[in-house]
C-alpha cells in the first residue's frame, strides 16, 4: 500500500460522521458553545471531538483568536471537502428514496430558461419517468450553485460563478441568453421607435440583484454612454415582482427576451427597441464532479440538451 493509501486507511478508520457534523456546525453557528449546543453536547465535549479531527487528519485545523476558533487553511480545506460530503449524502438519500418507489429529482435554474427548454425538459421527464416528483428553483447562478455544493439540488442550469472551478464541477452548454428591456404599454417610452441608453437613464428601475451577469451588462452600457446608473432602483430576482412593478406601473427592468416575450405577447408588456451592445455567456448544465447521478437526473440532461439542440 502506497503512502496516500496508508493515510486513506487510516483516515477512513478514524473519522467519524459526527466529527465532521461539529465541523460543519462550528461553521454554521460561528462559536463553539454554539456548535456544542446544536449538536447536543457540552463544550468541552465539542473541543475533544475536534482534537480526535485534526488527529486523524494529521493537521490543525482551528487556532485560536481573540474572539475564539478561526480555520487555518487546512481547516478551510477540510470544511470545503465535508460540504461536498454533506451533499453526496443528500444525493444518497434521495436515490435511496427512488430505489424505492419514491423518486425525486431538484433542479435549480436561472430564469431565462424557465418558459422555454426547461419546461419542455420537465415535462418531457414525468412522462417518461412516471411518478417522479421534480422541485424547481428558480433563482440566480451563484446561489443555485451554493444549494448544488450543499446537495440541496441534484443540477443546476445556469452559469458557473466566478471563484468555481470546472475541476470541481461539470459543466455542459446549453444556449445562448437573450436579454430585453421592458416597459408597460403605457408608459411614455412604449411609443418611440427608436431609443439610446440616454432615455433610459431617468427611471425608475426594477433590476436584477448585484454582481448578477445581467446587471454587469446593463451596468456596462450605462457606462458605455458615460452615464451613471439610475438612482433608486428595486432590486429582486423574482419575475412576479418585477412584472407587478412594470405590468402596475413606471418602471423599466431587464429581462430574459423569452420571459419578455410571453408578457409581450399577452399584451402586459412592451419589449422597448434598443438593443444592448453585448452579450451574457452561455449557460448550461452544471453538476458537482464526484457525485454519483440518479437515473432521474441523467433522463433529465439527456432530454434538456437534445431539446436545446432541436431550438437553435
Amino acid at each position: 500500500m502506497d503512502e496516500i493509501g496508508e493515510d486513506l486507511h487510516r483516515v477512513l478508520n478514524r473519522v467519524r460522521l459526527r466529527q465532521l457534523a461539529l465541523l460543519l456546525a462550528l461553521q454554521e453557528q460561528g462559536t463553539l458553545s454554539a456548535a456544542a449546543r446544536e449538536m447536543g453536547m457540552s463544550q468541552p465535549a465539542a473541543t475533544k471531538m475536534l482534537r480526535e479531527l485534526e488527529s486523524a487528519l494529521g493537521y490543525r485545523l482551528f487556532e485560536r483568536v481573540a474572539r475564539g476558533l478561526q480555520l487555518t487553511a487546512a481547516g478551510q480545506t477540510t470544511l470545503a471537502h465535508v460540504r461536498a460530503v454533506r451533499g453526496t449524502l443528500q444525493a444518497l438519500l434521495r436515490d435511496l428514496a427512488a430505489a424505492s418507489g419514491r423518486g425525486s429529482l431538484s433542479v435549480g435554474s436561472i430564469m431565462a430558461p424557465s418558459p422555454t427548454i426547461l419546461t419542455q425538459a420537465v415535462k418531457a421527464t414525468q412522462e417518461a419517468l412516471a411518478g417522479l416528483t421534480i422541485r424547481i428553483t428558480i433563482d440566480t447562478s451563484d446561489r443555485l450553485v451554493e444549494r448544488l455544493e450543499l446537495g440541496h439540488l441534484d443540477l443546476v442550469v445556469g452559469r458557473l460563478p466566478e471563484g468555481h472551478s470546472r475541476r470541481d464541477f461539470r459543466v455542459e452548454l446549453l444556449a445562448q441568453e437573450a436579454l430585453a428591456i421592458v416597459a408597460s404599454p403605457g408608459h411614455a417610452l412604449a411609443r418611440r421607435r427608436r431609443l439610446r441608453v440616454a432615455d433610459l437613464a431617468a427611471g425608475p428601475w426594477v433590476l436584477p440583484p448585484r454582481d448578477t451577469p445581467a446587471r454587469e451588462l446593463l451596468e456596462r452600457e450605462f457606462r458605455l454612454a458615460n452615464l451613471d446608473m439610475p438612482a433608486g432602483p428595486v432590486e429582486t430576482p423574482a419575475i412576479f415582482t418585477t412584472a407587478n412593478l412594470v405590468v402596475g406601473g413606471d418602471h423599466l427592468a431587464l429581462l430574459p427576451l423569452s420571459v419578455a416575450r410571453q408578457f409581450a405577447d399577452n399584451g402586459m408588456m412592451v419589449i422597448l427597441p434598443l438593443a444592448l451592445s453585448a452579450r451574457l455567456e452561455p449557460f448550461g448544465t452544471i453538476l458537482r464532479r464526484g457525485r454519483p447521478v440518479s437515473a432521474a437526473a441523467r433522463h433529465f440532461l439527456e432530454t434538456i440538451h437534445r431539446i436545446a439542440l432541436a431550438v437553435e
